[in-house]
């Protein structure tokens, strides 16, 4: 018999900011079945059932690892529901309504060769609490040697889209050209059927067999002129797309300009009046300074601390929400959307937000309503392949004397005037601008984030920080 904890720490596969990743070499079967039973063991000390629900992402190595819970699953005399290929909030939605847990396999937005697990209570997304259970969980299970025939059920892809067309009339976007790049995203066949159900005319953008690593925090150059591109040529209002699981958005305006997540965020939670709001330490300043909230709590980085901020937030306030800077929204209460009631998803959801926008979208045009906004301007960017540990040691430099560590980097005229080490290193200077320093907690990756007083300045900050600090240490 094989032990769950020890398969776990041997494999080295550990909980990020959402979910558990490692290399696909690290996701053996039996690494994926001593997760699944960890997970459920976790499960059963809270909760009675008798299915556990599955779906993943469009990787190359989604189906095995898939196959592989299921076989933990049906270990343990419960039933598998397989939903295919789907969202990540469309797996959420149906299971939290049929509740019963279930088990996400996807990497999100990290490269092809990397994997991963997200797990979900009956009650919505794991807490930290639940990572650390899982990972110390003692569950005992025998060891796979085969793997079963998964039969696709498409329940949740139906339910999902059905959560969002009645809250709509069918005229909703009459008259709208929308595009959607859908390149590998997990929801690809179910956007174009959702946005012509509310009307529009839908054209479908370069589609591909091949996984397509999609960050909505780290746009690509590519990217960002494909969607000029592509608005000009097909005279577009609207262009929609995700990252590989679906949980959060990348949309664009009527010129082709993507918008930044939290802008995004902003803007539904707006559109919804939402009053109290949970949103990462990353996101943009605009939010407090547009005045649109009761009140706004800031949280680490990852859906589980926004998340658990809902609780304490719904005790004060009706209507509850947060999102990320990378756009995925978290609906923490049930909420009325033109006097139809819409449920409670306290996960990121990439579909909500567009929808909300659109709607706003009736009497302004986007680019205006973005205008309208308080004028901060985020970007960020990555350095990938950088080890944590090295981004670590960079941090704890920055920290002790994050002045000089400016001048090091050649930024002579910046002085900090407040620090934040809500998670990294978050430096507002005097001048105004906010440099964000952090590793990735989904790969070997430091992020920097700027937000200053307009969108070049921020730019040239962040590749001007990338190029240097590689030479730093």
């Amino acid at each position: 018999m094989l032990v769950s904890n020890e398969i776990i720490k041997e494999s080295g596969v550990q909980f990020g900011t959402s979910g558990a990743r490692g290399l696909v070499a690290q996701f053996t079967a039996n690494v994926c079945a001593a997760f699944s039973h960890a997970f459920i063991s976790c499960m059963q000390t809270e909760f009675n059932f008798k299915q556990v629900a599955i779906a993943i992402d469009n990787r190359p190595s989604s189906p095995a690892m898939a196959q592989a819970c299921a076989k933990a699953v049906q270990q343990l005399g419960l039933e598998v529901i397989y939903y295919g290929v789907a969202p990540t909030p469309a797996l959420a939605y149906v299971s939290m309504q049929d509740n019963i847990p279930c088990i996400m396999v996807t990497g999100s937005h990290i490269p092809f060769d990397r994997n991963g697990l997200k797990f979900y209570r009956p009650d919505g997304e794991i807490s930290k609490a639940d990572e650390q259970a899982i990972l110390n969980a003692t569950a005992e299970f025998e060891a796979i040697t085969a793997l079963p025939e998964l039969t696709v059920n498409n329940k949740a892809a139906v339910q999902y889209v059905e959560r969002y067309t009645s809250l709509f009339d069918n005229q909703m976007l009459a008259g709208k050209r929308i595009g959607i790049y859908e390149h590998s995203s997990a929801g690809r066949d179910l956007y174009a059927p959702m946005f012509e159900a509310l009307g529009a005319e839908v054209i479908a953008l370069e589609r591909s067999d091949e996984f397509v690593p999609i960050d909505t925090e780290a746009v690509s150059e590519a990217d960002k002129q494909k969607a000029k591109r592509w608005s000009k040529e097909y005279n577009l209002d609207f262009i929609f797309s995700t990252d590989g699981d679906g949980d959060r958005p990348l949309v664009a305006d009527e010129n082709g300009d993507w918008l930044r997540g939290d802008i995004l965020g902003l803007l539904c939670a707006d559109a919804m009046n939402i009053e109290a709001l949970a949103v990462p330490v990353s996101c943009n300043t605009a939010i407090e300074s547009c005045e649109r909230f009761n009140y706004v709590t800031r949280t680490k980085i990852g859906s589980p601390y926004v998340i658990a901020e809902f609780d304490d937030l719904s005790k004060k306030y009706q209507s509850v929400a947060g999102f990320e800077a990378n756009g995925g929204f978290l609906l923490g209460s049930d909420v009325s959307v033109n006097g139809k009631e819409i449920k409670a998803l306290p996960t990121r959801d990439a579909v909500l937000p567009a929808l909300m926008l659109l709607e706003l979208a009736k009497e302004k045009t986007i680019h205006k309503l973005v205008s309208e906004l308080p004028q901060r301007f985020t970007y960020s960017d990555r350095i990938q392949n950088f080890v944590i540990e090295k981004s670590s040691a960079i941090l704890a430099i920055a920290e002790q004397q994050p002045n000089v560590f400016l001048q090091q980097l050649s930024l002579n005229d910046s002085n900090v005037e407040y620090i934040d080490e809500t998670d990294g290193l978050r430096m507002t200077l005097v001048c105004g601008d906010i440099i964000h320093l952090r590793p990735s907690g989904n790969a070997p990756e430091l992020r920097c984030y700027v937000e200053s007083k307009n969108i070049e300045n921020a730019k040239f900050i962040v590749d001007y920080i990338l190029k240097n600090i590689v030479q730093f240490l």
